[in-house]
C-alpha cells in the first residue's frame, strides 16, 4: 500500500522549494577546518539535492527558489539544468544578496561539521510573487524544507506555495531540515514548523527535529508513536522518523508502523544522507513501491552517498542503488 495518491496527468513529479547554494567540501580528510587549505565546489542545499537526486533516478523535477545575481548563482542554476531539473521557478535576486556557502569539515566519519555563511542570502529573499500557482498545479508533489521558513519573505512564499498545493491536490512533502543557526529562537522555529506540518501529507525528520517541534506543546516526554499521531489529525498520511545508524520508522494513518534498517558501507562523511534518503524514498512512492520497499531504497541511497565526497554529485541512479542492495549487508534494529 502506497498511502499517497499522485495525480497521473501532471507534467512534473516533484517540485522542490527552498535553499539552493554552494557546498565547499574539504579535500584534506582527517583535518580540522583550521588546517584545511583546499575545497571542492558542489551545488548544495537540501531541497536542491533532493531534486537532483530524483532527477538522477529518472523523475521529472522542478525547482522554486531565488539565486544571487553572481557567478555562484549562475553556477548553481546551470548545474540544475545540466541535471535535467526544470528551472522555470528560479528567480534572480536584484537586491545584492549573496549565494549561501557551506564549508564542510571532515575530521573523521564520526566527526563531520558544516560551517554555514547565511547572512543576507538570496534563497531567503524568495517573494510571494516569485511563486507561480500554475507551476505548482502542474506537479504531483511539492517538497519544502524547514530552512525556507526561517525568515521573511521566504517564509510567506512557502505558505503561499502550500496553499496552492492544497488547492490543486498536490501532495506536500515536508523535509524538516532544521538548521538552528538560521533561526532567532526555538519558539519561533516550533511555531512555523508546526504550521507547515499541518498542511503536509508526508513528514520526514530526525527524532531530534520532531522533539524541537514539540517543545511548545508537549505535555510530557514524547515518543515516535505519539509524535506521528499528532499529525494524522491534520493532513499527514505518513510520518517518517529517522534514528541515524539505527535506521528509520514510518507511521501511517491506518495505525501501522514500518521499520527500515541501514546498509553497511565505508563511511567518508555523514552529511548528504538525509537528502539521498528522501530522494530515493520519494522515487519509490512515486513508482508504486510499498512503503517498506521505498524506505529500504532510501536507506541504500543514503549509504552510497555517505561513502563519497559530495552530496549532489554523488546522487545515484536506480541501477546503482539496485546493484548496491544486492551486495551490501542490511542491518535492522529490533527497536528504537
Amino acid at each position: 500500500m502506497s498511502y499517497l495518491t499522485f495525480k497521473k496527468d501532471r507534467k512534473l513529479d516533484v517540485i522542490a522549494l527552498g535553499r539552493l547554494c554552494i557546498d565547499l567540501n574539504a579535500n584534506e580528510i582527517d583535518r580540522p577546518m583550521e588546517e584545511t587549505l583546499t575545497f571542492t565546489k558542489y551545488v548544495g542545499g537540501s531541497p536542491a539535492n533532493i531534486a537532483i537526486g530524483l532527477s538522477r533516478l529518472g523523475m521529472k523535477t522542478g525547482f522554486i527558489g531565488k539565486v544571487a545575481n553572481d557567478q555562484m548563482g549562475r553556477f548553481a542554476t546551470k548545474y540544475l539544468e545540466q541535471n535535467h531539473v526544470d528551472t522555470e521557478g528560479i528567480s534572480i535576486d536584484q537586491t545584492g544578496a549573496m549565494t549561501g556557502l557551506a564549508f564542510t569539515e571532515i575530521i573523521s566519519p564520526e566527526d563531520c561539521s558544516i560551517l554555514m555563511y547565511r547572512d543576507n542570502v538570496a534563497d531567503l529573499k524568495l517573494e510571494v510573487s516569485d511563486v507561480s500557482e500554475n507551476y505548482i498545479k502542474n506537479a504531483k508533489s511539492l517538497l519544502i524544507s524547514g530552512t525556507a521558513l526561517a525568515k521573511s519573505p521566504s517564509r510567506e512564499a512557502v505558505f503561499v506555495a502550500l496553499d496552492y498545493a492544497r488547492k490543486h491536490q498536490v501532495n506536500v512533502i515536508f523535509d524538516l531540515d532544521y538548521r538552528p543557526y538560521t533561526w532567532h529562537s526555538e519558539a519561533e522555529t516550533a511555531i512555523y514548523y508546526n504550521l507547515a506540518a499541518e498542511k503536509s501529507d508526508l513528514l520526514i525528520g530526525t527524532r531530534e527535529e520532531f522533539d524541537m517541534m514539540e517543545k511548545l506543546t508537549s505535555d510530557g516526554p514524547s515518543n515516535d508513536a505519539k509524535t506521528s499521531k499528532k499529525w494524522f489529525d491534520h493532513h499527514a498520511k505518513i510520518v517518517i522518523i529517522k534514528h541515524g545508524g539505527s535506521g528509520s520508522i514510518a507511521y501511517t494513518q491506518d495505525g501501522l508502523s514500518h521499520q527500515s534498517g541501514i546498509f553497511k558501507t565505508k563511511v567518508l562523511k555523514t552529511f548528504g544522507a538525509g537528502d539521498s534518503y528522501a530522494s530515493a524514498l520519494i522515487y519509490g512512492l512515486l513508482n508504486d513501491m510499498t512503503l517498506q520497499e521505498a524506505m529500504r531504497f532510501g536507506s541504500a541511497s543514503a549509504s552510497i552517498v555517505i561513502s563519497k565526497h559530495s552530496s549532489s554529485e554523488a546522487m545515484p541512479s536506480v541501477s546503482e542503488i539496485e546493484s548496491f542492495m544486492k551486495t551490501a549487508e542490511e542491518i535492522l534494529q529490533t527497536s528504537f
